[in-house]
Parts: structure tokens; sequence; C-alpha cells
């Protein structure tokens, strides 16, 4: 269902508020939810899923969140919050009776008790993935920038930690600053609010600005999967030095171009989640909430590593 459409009085309503509609990686998390429906139709719920037009539109998100939430017919919401503080504002504010959960995105560990679980992925070890690869490819160091998303997104700040932890090998850094042999260069991280078009022109303006530059650590799929030709036009002339491990180029996802991106020796690594199961899965997490049953806390959905070298095998089936 399209947001504005409202859901059909008919059944309970699991309401899933994802970032924005206009992102790939949700729409397979709304495969999953619709999925869910087909083989459910005889259920007295209905996944049904919403967000805003545009995952830079944090408080559209909230908006939605507050009246859903004042529906007679939302039974629970599963909820990826695009700016963790406000979505746990609006939650202290309405003070829901249903369940909440969270799903992709979770709060900040302060708010962890507004949600009764987070389903989806170990951000952290996401991120740790991505910078072990790095590592890998120069032991020794180098200068980095990390591309991150929006500035409140906890999934994405999860991911930088775990990716500077691994670089660094120290807990807990907000920068890098020669530690593990890697510095940060100026201007970074660079947020793009998921916008892939955004994070092709931040790649573009930081290998101008530093045309030795070691690696990228991009914490989201966006440049790849929202704008892949132009990452291919941008990374083609650097395709030798991906191949040879002097430049490297560490990403999260593996959705749209990605894993062709990946076949074509354009990108070092992927680490990918999995939108479709976490869809699938938060009716079933929902219903378990609503009749009071024990959930797991967190319920992580796995990972799927590419390389070139993998792209045959590396994604789930």
């Amino acid at each position: 269902m399209a947001l504005g459409a409202g859901p059909a009085l008919a059944k309970k309503q699991l309401v899933i508020v994802v970032k924005g509609l206009d992102n790939p990686f949700f729409e397979a998390i709304h495969q999953g939810c619709e999925k869910w429906n087909k083989e459910n139709a005889s259920s007295d719920y209905e996944c049904f899923y919403t967000g805003p037009a545009s995952t830079s539109d944090e408080a559209g998100e909230a908006q939605i969140v507050q009246d859903m939430l004042g529906r007679a017919d939302t039974a629970a919401m599963a909820i990826s919050p695009s700016n963790a503080k406000l979505i746990a504002q609006t939650l202290k504010v309405a003070s829901p009776s249903i369940p909440i959960m969270t799903i992709d995105a979770d709060l900040a560990k302060e708010d962890a008790d507004l949600r009764k679980t987070y389903l989806g992925t170990d951000n952290y070890l996401m991120g740790k993935k991505i910078g072990e690869y790095i590592k890998q490819q120069k032991p020794k160091g180098g200068t980095i920038c990390t591309i991150e998303g929006n500035p409140g997104a906890d999934n994405i700040l999860r991911r930088a930690q775990g990716m500077r932890d691994a670089l660094s090998g120290q807990e807990g850094l907000s920068a890098l600053a020669g530690e593990g042999g890697w510095t940060e260069v100026s201007g970074c991280p660079v947020f793009t609010n998921d916008d892939g078009a955004k994070g092709v022109q931040a790649m573009t303006d930081i290998l101008a600005a530093n045309p030795k530059l070691d690696a990228f650590g991009i914490m989201g799929g966006w440049p790849l999967f929202g704008a892949p030709q132009p990452y291919r036009d941008l990374m083609k002339p650097y395709a030798d030095r991906i191949a040879s491990g002097d430049f490297v180029v560490g990403a999260a996802d593996t959705i749209g171009d990605e894993v062709a991106i990946a076949g074509e020796g354009l990108v070092t690594a992927l680490v990918g989640q999995r939108p479709f199961e976490m869809g699938y899965k938060a009716p079933s997490v929902m219903i378990d909430l609503i009749d009071g049953k024990t959930v797991e806390d967190p319920v992580f959905t796995g990972l799927d590593e590419c390389t070139k070298d993998t792209v045959d095998t590396c994604i789930q089936k």
C-alpha cells in the first residue's frame, strides 16, 4: 500500500515505518512484508508498510509514527528511525499502549526501553567487517574517508564505530588520527542523507582534494545502488589500484547493482544485509509481542559478504 492510501479497517495493522520510500533497501523490506501478507491471507492481521517520500524527511517519519499510533486499528509498530533521538521523543510524548519494536535501525542505547526488541543487522559487526576488509588490504594503514548517511541514524553510527575499532585496534574512537596507522582526511566523515548522487559527488570532491587517498569506508550502499553509473564512472580509473589493493573501497549492502559492481572490480568488498528477511519476519515478531510471548532482543538477520571472487555465491538464497 502506498503512503496516504490508509490501511483497510477490516484487519488489525502491523505497521512498518521506514526512513523513506525512495530507497531500494526499504523496498526490499516492503516486499518481505507483502510476502507475509500473501502467506497469511486468513490472518486477523495485515502488514502495512509506510514512510515519508524521502529518507531526508526525518520530521515526516516522526509525524507518520505519531499519526499511525493514533489509529485504532494499529496493533503494533516496527520503526526504522532516521533520527533516533527524534523518534524516541515522539514515542515518549505518544506513550503508546501497543508493542513497539525497531527494524533495520535501532534507538540509542539510552532509549532502548521504549521498544520491545530490535530486528535487523548487527550494525557494529557489519562496520567491523568492512574495516577488516580494508585493513586486510592495507595493514600498515593510510588515509580514509567515511561516507555516512543521516547524522542521527543509530545504525550508521554503529557501523562507523565498528569500522574505526577494526582499523585502529581500539574501541570507541570518534575519529581516526593515526591510530592503527589510519587517519580520516579533512571533511570526513561525509553525511549524504542516504542520497546516492550526493554520495558520489562527495567521493568525487574528496578524491579531488586528496588524490593519494588510500580508502573509502561507505557505511550504506547509497552511492552504488542509488547512482550506479556515476559511481562506475568515478571508480573505473581506480580499477587497477583497487585490484592491487593500493586503493580500497569497503561498502555496505548488496542490493541493486552492487554485486555486479563488485564483479566488475570497482569495490573491494561488500558487507550486505538481508532487508527482505527483515520485512518478512517483522509481522510474526509483532504478533508474538502482541500475544505477550518472550522475544529475544536483539533479533539479528545475518550478513552476506561479497568480493569480486565470490559474487556468484555470496548472497544467501
